[in-house]
C-alpha cells in the first residue's frame, strides 16, 4: 500500500470517528473502523476513475451516506 492510500485511510478514519462522535454513536473497534475506511476509499477510487472528481470528496460523500440512518 502507497503513501497517499495509507494518508486516505486515515484521514477516513478521522472523519469516521468524527461522524460517530458527532452523532452520539458508540465507535466501533480500531479494526472495523480500518475495515470500513478501506472500503470507503476503495469506492471513492472507482466513483473518482468513473466520473472524475476529487476522491477526498467522495470519501466524506461515502461517509456521510454509509452512517445515514436507513429509511425503510
Amino acid at each position: 500500500m502507497g503513501f497517499i492510500r495509507r494518508q486516505e485511510e486515515r484521514l477516513a478514519i478521522q472523519y469516521l470517528v468524527w461522524k460517530y462522535q458527532k452523532m452520539n454513536i458508540e465507535l466501533p473497534s480500531i479494526l472495523e473502523l480500518q475495515e470500513q475506511a478501506s472500503k470507503i476509499v476503495d469506492d471513492a477510487h472507482c466513483i473518482a476513475r468513473k466520473r472524475g472528481g476529487n476522491v477526498m470528496a467522495i470519501v466524506k460523500e461515502l461517509i456521510g451516506d454509509f452512517l445515514k440512518p436507513k429509511q425503510y
